[in-house]
């Protein structure tokens, strides 16, 4: 029986037909840090809950999300100063608009603006083709006239996919996307387009939507996820060698709220810590920087897995 398949990459046991490579300055484990940045429509289309919405405008949960914009990723953005830790930007791009001081603030400490869509109130995947390009291009476009170049990886609103996303995004320029959670190393992805897609490992676990939103883990539990994570990465890399990436998915509505902050200073401080023993912390497009230049059949995916 032969089910249907996406087609994007081949299988890759782990650690079987792995290399032997290194991170910069010797290190196995990259980590980074994605913080999402989304701008949610007033009384209509999608949005994370609080609680159960009722009829709309759903003032609560609206109220609640627009906090992260307001106030959690000002306290968020204090924290990442404070360790000294750089980030990723996962930016709707409607957030030039509603809040184009918070979006100078992660320009001015030279963080990595990534695309995320225009707003986290749609999904690209029950778009057409057509419509899907258009949306990809428009966000692009207000990236590149603010940031003065596009941004170089994509993460979905919602993670959402058509079948063609991957091949929109290289035929639009993109040279990584954060949608694929499969594996934890990058590995190139097949598109119709002559140039590849690397997918970068984003987490599905730790991150604060999944583990507090739906799995209602409280504070302390997912600052003791990421520790776990990181611990339990270190000892895997020295023990076999295989370098990995570990991502830290936060969302300042959710995480911002200041006690899941006051949980969130220490596990970041761990990893800090950890910066310059065994830990490259780097952004998203570092990480696809090194990938890209490795040596071919480095990596799953490039035609020698």
């Amino acid at each position: 029986m032969m089910l249907p398949t996406h087609g994007r990459y081949a299988y890759a046991a782990w650690p079987g037909r792995r290399r032997d490579w290194c991170w910069p300055n010797g290190a196995k484990l990259a980590a980074y840090l994605g913080v999402n940045l989304e701008h949610f429509a007033f009384g209509e289309g999608l949005g994370a809950e609080l609680a159960p919405g009722g009829p709309q405008p759903d003032v609560l949960n609206h109220a609640w999300r627009d906090y992260g914009n307001r106030v959690g990723a000002w306290r968020l953005l204090e924290l990442l100063d404070a360790l000294r830790l750089p980030a990723t930007v996962l930016l709707n791009s409607t957030m030039y608009d509603h809040a184009p001081a918070l979006v100078a603030a992660h320009r001015a400490r030279g963080d990595e603006i990534a695309g995320h869509g225009r707003t986290n109130s749609e999904r690209q995947s029950a778009l057409s083709e057509a419509a899907e390009r258009a949306l990809i291009a428009e966000s692009t476009a207000a990236i590149a006239r603010h940031e003065g170049r596009p941004p170089r990886g994509w993460l979905s609103p919602w993670i959402a996919e058509s079948h063609v996303t991957p091949d929109l995004l290289a035929e639009a320029g993109y040279a990584y996307t954060l949608n694929w959670c499969m594996d934890d190393q990058p590995v190139w992805l097949r598109t119709r387009a002559r140039r590849a897609l690397l997918t970068i490992p984003y987490p599905q676990e730790v991150n604060d939507i999944p583990a507090i939103v739906a799995r209602k883990d409280g504070a302390s539990q997912f600052a003791a996820m990421i520790v776990a994570d990181l611990e339990e990465r270190l000892e895997q890399v020295a023990r076999d060698g295989i370098p990995q990436v570990m991502g830290i998915a936060l969302h300042p509505y959710i995480i911002g709220q200041p006690y899941r902050l006051r949980a969130l200073r220490g596990a970041l401080a761990a990893l800090a810590s950890r910066r310059d023993a065994g830990v490259w912390i780097a952004t998203a497009g570092a990480v696809f920087e090194h990938a890209a230049a490795l040596p071919p059949g480095t990596l799953p995916g490039d035609g020698e897995d």
